[in-house]
C-alpha cells in the first residue's frame, strides 16, 4: 500500500476544465496541480496513517469554547438511585486536582430539574444548567446503534437486533435513534436520527438481512488452532520443530495470527469512531449501543494464556483508547452489547446449539474484558450474555436518571488525555461516570472529522458534492486503472479572505477507495488553494478535475473537500465500473 504522485506546483496554469464554472462567473485559479494514486490493501492494513501534511496557514482566529459534561449516576449501598443532590455534594477532580463545577443539572425520569444553589464555601452562588440543556423540561436521549457485521454471526446479531426492535416502544417522545452497520469496509447508514418507531423497525429489519462475516472470523481462528495442534503433535513425535519465538513471546505462527487480529480490531475501532464523529452534533444525552461481534481485549492472551504484554503489539487499552477517548470527547456513554453471548470452549463456527454455562472459556473472557473496559471508561454498562436481547431496555432504564456536571478546562489542543474522577462528599454513596476527556488537537480533530466523512460517504450534515466519473482505462502497470474524476466544489463551503489583493481560500482534498470485500485505501491529504480577483458568488460552484489511479478490485470512490477555517465538509461517493474502455 502506498501513495504517490502529488505535486505542489504553485502558480501553474492548469487544464481549462479546472477553471470552468457551474452557473457562476469565471473567478477561480487553482494554485495546485495534483494527481492521485490510491493503492488498495487488505482491511487488516486499513488503519495505517499517511505521512502528516503541513499545517495550512490560518487566515483568522477561531473562537472555540468547549465545556466537558460528565454524566454521573449516584446510588446507595443497595444500588438504588439517589436524587435531590446539589453541586456541593460532589467533588470533581481533573488529573487529581479539584476543579469547580460550573454547570449542574439533575435529570430525573427523563426530565431536567432546575439546579439548586451551591452553598459550599469558595464555590459560586449558583451553578448554571449543563450546556445544551434547559433548566427544566424533557431531556432527549440520542441512541446511536453500531452494528458490527464483520465479527458477528448472523443468528447472534439478529437476536440482539430483534431485542432492539421489540423495545422501540421504550423510546420517549423526544428521543431519537440512528442505526449504522459495518461489515469491514464502508459504514452503511440504515437510519438517520429518527423518532418514528415504524421507520426504525424497518431499518432494523434491513440490518438483520445484511450478510454477516462472523463465520469468516471463526474459520480463521479454527485454521490457526488446527495448525498449532498439528505443529505440537509433529514436534512431540520427533518430527517438525516448532517455529521461533518472536519479540512478543509468541511463536511466528501465533504472532502472525495475533497481528492480523490486532489490525482487524483497529479497523473496527476506527469504524466505531467514524460513526460517533458522524453523529456528534445533537445536544442532549448521547448513548451508543455498540453491538460487538467479539473483540478480544488482548489478542496476545487470546492466542496464548498467561503471556505478559509486549510493546511490540498493541494490546488492551492501546487498542481501545481511541474509541473511549472519542466517546468522552463527544459526550457519548457507551453500552457495549455482547453479540456472541455465552460460548462453548473451542466451538465450531457452524455451532448454534446451547452453550455449556459452566464453562467460561478464555476467548469469552477476553471479549467480555473489552466490553467492560469500554463501558467503564465511558460511564456505561456492558450488556453481556443474555442481556444482548434487552440492551435498549437496560440502557434506557440506566439513562433516565442521572446528574450532569460541567466544567471548562484550559484547552491546550495537545492530544493529551486527562483523568476525571467524581467523588461524593457524603459517605455511603457510590458513583459511576466517564473517567477522562481528550484535549484533541486541531489537526487530529480535522483528521477524525474528514476520515468519518470518507468512511460514511454521504456524511450526515455534510454539503453535497456533485461528482462525475469518466471512463476507466488501463495503465501500463498490471492491475492498475486510471479514472478521471470531476467534482463541483460549492462556493458555500469555502471561507474566502483577502490576501495580497486577492480573494483566497484553502481547502483539503481527500480520497478513499474500497472494494466489495471491505479492502480500503490509505487517505492522503492534499492541500488546495483557490485565488480570484473577485468575490465569489454564494450558491454557485466550481468544477475541479483530477486523475485517480486504482489497483485491485476497487469499485467505490469517496471524495471529501474540507475547509479547515469554517469546519465545513462536502462529500461525494460513487461506484466505478471496472470494465476498461
Amino acid at each position: 500500500m502506498y501513495y504517490s504522485g502529488a505535486s505542489n506546483t504553485s502558480g501553474m496554469e492548469l487544464n481549462p476544465i479546472l477553471r470552468e464554472e457551474i452557473d457562476m462567473q469565471r473567478w477561480f485559479r487553482f494554485a495546485l496541480a495534483l494527481s492521485l494514486f490510491l493503492a488498495l490493501s487488505p482491511l487488516a492494513a486499513a488503519q495505517q496513517q499517511p505521512a502528516p501534511a503541513a499545517e495550512p496557514p490560518v487566515f483568522g482566529e477561531e473562537l472555540d469554547v468547549r465545556v466537558v459534561n460528565v454524566e454521573v449516576v449516584v446510588t446507595d449501598k443497595q444500588g438504588n438511585r439517589v436524587s435531590g443532590l446539589k453541586p456541593e455534594d460532589f467533588r470533581l477532580r481533573v488529573d487529581g486536582k479539584e476543579v469547580p463545577i460550573e454547570y449542574f443539572t439533575e435529570v430525573k425520569e427523563g426530565r431536567s430539574v432546575a439546579p439548586a444553589a451551591a452553598v459550599a464555601e469558595g464555590e459560586p452562588a449558583e451553578s448554571g444548567a449543563a450546556q445544551g440543556v434547559s433548566a427544566e423540561g424533557a431531556v432527549p436521549t440520542w441512541y446511536l446503534v453500531f452494528v458490527d457485521d464483520y465479527f458477528s454471526i448472523a443468528a447472534h446479531r439478529n437476536a440482539a437486533l430483534k431485542g432492539l426492535k421489540d423495545d422501540l416502544g421504550r423510546l420517549g417522545p423526544n428521543d431519537r435513534m440512528a442505526i449504522v452497520s459495518w461489515s469491514g469496509g464502508r459504514l452503511s447508514l440504515m437510519s438517520n436520527w429518527s423518532g418514528s418507531q415504524s421507520d426504525l423497525a424497518r431499518a432494523l429489519d434491513q440490518a438483520m438481512e445484511r450478510p454477516a462475516r462472523g463465520f469468516d472470523r471463526a474459520r480463521e481462528y479454527q485454521t490457526f488452532q488446527r495448525d498449532e495442534q498439528f505443529a505440537r503433535t509433529a514436534t512431540a513425535d520427533g518430527g517438525v520443530l516448532d517455529l521461533a519465538v518472536t519479540s512478543t513471546g509468541l511463536n511466528e505462527r501465533e504472532s502472525a495470527y495475533a497481528d492480523g487480529l490486532v489490525r482487524q480490531i483497529q479497523a473496527a475501532v476506527g469504524a466505531t469512531v467514524s460513526a460517533m464523529r458522524g453523529f456528534a452534533a445533537p445536544e442532549g444525552r448521547k448513548v451508543m449501543l455498540l453491538l460487538s461481534g467479539g473483540w478480544p481485549f488482548s489478542p496476545q492472551t487470546f492466542v496464548r494464556a498467561n503471556i505478559p504484554p509486549s510493546r511490540s503489539m498493541e494490546d488492551g487499552e492501546q487498542l481501545f483508547r481511541r474509541l473511549t477517548d472519542t466517546a468522552n470527547l463527544l459526550g457519548y456513554t457507551i453500552y457495549p452489547v455482547d453479540v456472541p453471548g455465552i460460548q462453548r470452549e473451542a466451538a465450531s463456527a457452524q455451532a448454534e446449539g446451547p452453550a455449556d454455562l459452566s464453562v467460561l472459556n478464555l476467548g469469552e473472557q477476553e471479549i467480555e474484558g473489552s466490553l467492560e473496559y469500554i463501558a467503564r471508561q465511558t460511564g456505561g454498562k456492558s450488556m453481556v450474555n443474555s442481556n444482548r436481547a434487552v440492551a435498549l431496555a437496560r440502557a434506557s432504564e440506566d439513562t433516565r436518571s442521572y446528574y450532569w456536571l460541567g466544567f471548562s478546562p484550559s484547552w491546550q489542543r495537545n492530544d493529551k488525555t486527562h483523568a476525571v474522577k467524581v467523588e461524593m462528599r457524603q459517605r455511603g454513596l457510590e458513583v459511576r461516570s466517564r473517567t477522562g476527556f481528550l484535549d484533541l488537537s486541531r489537526k487530529a480533530e480535522v483528521s477524525m472529522k474528514v476520515e468519518s466523512a470518507l468512511t460514511f460517504g454521504n456524511l450526515p450534515g455534510a454539503l453535497p458534492l456533485p461528482i462525475q466519473v469518466g471512463p476507466v482505462t488501463e495503465t501500463k502497470k498490471r492491475g492498475e486503472r486510471e479514472v478521471t474524476v470531476t467534482v463541483a466544489v460549492p462556493v458555500d463551503l469555502l471561507t474566502v479572505v483577502p490576501v495580497n489583493g486577492k480573494y483566497t481560500s484553502q481547502v483539503e482534498l481527500r480520497f478513499a477507495a474500497s472494494d466489495a470485500d471491505g479492502n480500503t485505501s490509505v487517505i492522503p491529504v492534499l492541500p488546495v488553494t483557490f485565488t480570484s480577483d473577485k468575490q465569489p458568488t454564494p450558491g454557485k460552484a466550481v468544477k475541479y478535475e483530477t486523475k485517480v489511479k486504482l489497483r485491485g478490485k476497487a469499485d467505490h470512490l469517496v471524495v471529501a473537500v474540507y475547509d479547515p477555517l469554517s469546519g465545513r465538509i462536502a462529500t461525494a461517493e460513487t461506484d466505478i465500473k471496472l470494465e476498461s474502455r
